[in-house]
């Protein structure tokens, strides 16, 4: 059954869509609200749209700005691959590729860059509505939005590997309610997804990677999720971020290495980390910071191992082995039965000579972390020109010249009143037993 409240891009009078889909979809928008333009009509009035984007390239030069509540852009295909990989292959043996950029439903970021204090004018998708009520229900789902290229930062990188070009996919502006960002791909954008205020937001089957920063909760929000993402940021950002949030659930992404961090939380509170498998090349996988308190982190599985591809070899994300996997600034967390692999070359540790840590209580008090299990061996680091089977092979080798010395817990004189048991032997937790509870993990023989 056909409806005028169904659009194909390719099939509107007005613009190009292969030239200027922001164009268009401006224009449609333009009309879905003036033919919805009454707000109470037989119980409805503004029921909203849906607006396509068959499998195709749509180059995107005039920004897309949404300011009704009911619209969902689709695709037929979320068309992500490696732009990164791509770029990191010789030229001359770009010929005998398969592909050479992304495809599916694609929408090719094409706008004038602004200036660096400029948020809003890099947003490919730009929500932003004031006033009651709070602009709700916008869907975006199965397409692809890609920057591109990446561009020369100044640090003498390969243009392509810096993470910067002023671009972000979706910048949600203002507070919003029951919005979806589902079945989508995101490449080469600075920053992939930010949300400013939301209220029961679905970010869910996504694929997101090979940008600065790939999901960022701005602002303040509640009773949120992230789940199911397969996300990858680059060493300068944030795979996932979120601030201010209470009732946040983070769940079963698989978060890939390279990100400065897997999980940064700052002041959220009543939230579940958990079923995550996280991978990173650097300490500060999940940072519990700016009193974030009482949530759950359970059963998740970090790896922390060496960046393996020669392009990144040497990049890092400026914290030392000090720092800890996993840190907690806040109260009353609980930290349980998760599995740490610490997977390095002890030549490589920073500062030279100290003893990395796995979970660090850095302040707060009456965090309770029980049943943690962490294994740590010492590796001779390798790298190869190819990312695919350089990854591959780092993560199925289990063999290790010895076991590499950690501490599994340290609390630091700013976090008291804390419950440690069975999360580590009682020389791998560093902690004051006259203000914390400590119950180690037996010893072989004892």
């Amino acid at each position: 059954m056909s409806s005028n409240n169904y659009y194909d891009v390719t099939t509107w009078p007005v613009g190009n869509a292969s030239k200027d889909v922001g164009e268009v979809i401006n224009s449609i928008i333009a009309d879905i609200k003036d033919r919805q333009s009454a707000t109470d009509e037989n119980n409805g009035g503004k029921p909203g749209a849906v607006i396509y984007l068959p499998p195709g390239d749509y180059h995107l030069r005039t920004q897309v700005v949404i300011d009704i509540s009911f619209l969902r852009i689709q695709g037929s295909g979320h068309g992500f691959t490696s732009s990164s990989i791509r770029f990191n292959v010789p030229e001359d043996e770009w010929p005998g590729l398969h592909e050479l950029w992304p495809g599916g439903s694609r929408v090719i970021v094409d706008l004038p860059k602004g200036a660096d204090t400029e948020e809003a004018k890099g947003a490919a998708f730009y929500v932003e509505r004031t006033g009651s009520p709070r602009i709700s229900s916008v869907e975006f789902s199965n397409f692809c939005i890609d920057g591109l290229h990446f561009e020369a930062d100044g640090s003498g990188m390969h243009p392509e590997n810096t993470y910067v070009n002023g671009k972000t996919g979706i910048l949600v502006a203002n507070e919003n309610d029951s919005f979806r960002v589902n079945g989508m791909g995101f490449v080469y954008l600075e920053n992939a997804l930010t949300i400013y205020n939301a209220d029961a937001l679905s970010v869910h089957d996504n694929f997101i990677a090979e940008c600065g920063s790939c999901i960022e909760l701005r602002g303040w929000g509640q009773a949120s999720k992230i789940t199911d993402n397969l996300v990858g940021a680059g060493f300068k950002g944030h795979s996932i971020y979120a601030e201010n949030h209470g009732g946040l659930l983070i769940t079963a992404n698989n978060v890939f290495p390279r990100g400065a961090s897997s999980v940064h939380l700052a002041g959220v509170t009543r939230s579940s980390i958990t079923n995550n498998r996280l991978h990173s090349f650097y300490p500060g996988m999940l940072i519990l910071a700016a009193d974030s308190s009482e949530n759950l982190v359970a059963t998740n599985h970090f790896l922390r191992d060496h960046e393996p591809w020669t392009p990144f070899v040497g990049v890092g994300n400026g914290l030392d082995d000090l720092h800890g996997l996993l840190s907690v600034t806040g109260s009353n967390n609980s930290v349980i039965g998760n599995h740490f692999s610490h997977i390095i070359d002890a030549e490589s540790i920073q500062p030279a000579g100290a003893t990395p840590v796995i979970i660090r209580l850095v302040a707060g008090a009456g965090n309770f972390v029980s049943n943690n299990h962490a294994v740590a061996m010492d590796v001779h680091a390798t790298s190869s020109d190819s990312c695919f089977s350089a990854q591959v092979d780092a993560l199925l080798t289990t063999e290790a010249s010895k076991v590499l010395a950690v501490t599994a817990v340290s609390v630091d004189p700013a976090s008291a009143r804390n419950t440690i048991l069975d999360s580590g032997s009682e020389a791998q937790i560093v902690a004051d037993r006259a203000v914390n509870a400590i119950r180690a993990t037996p010893a072989i023989g004892s």
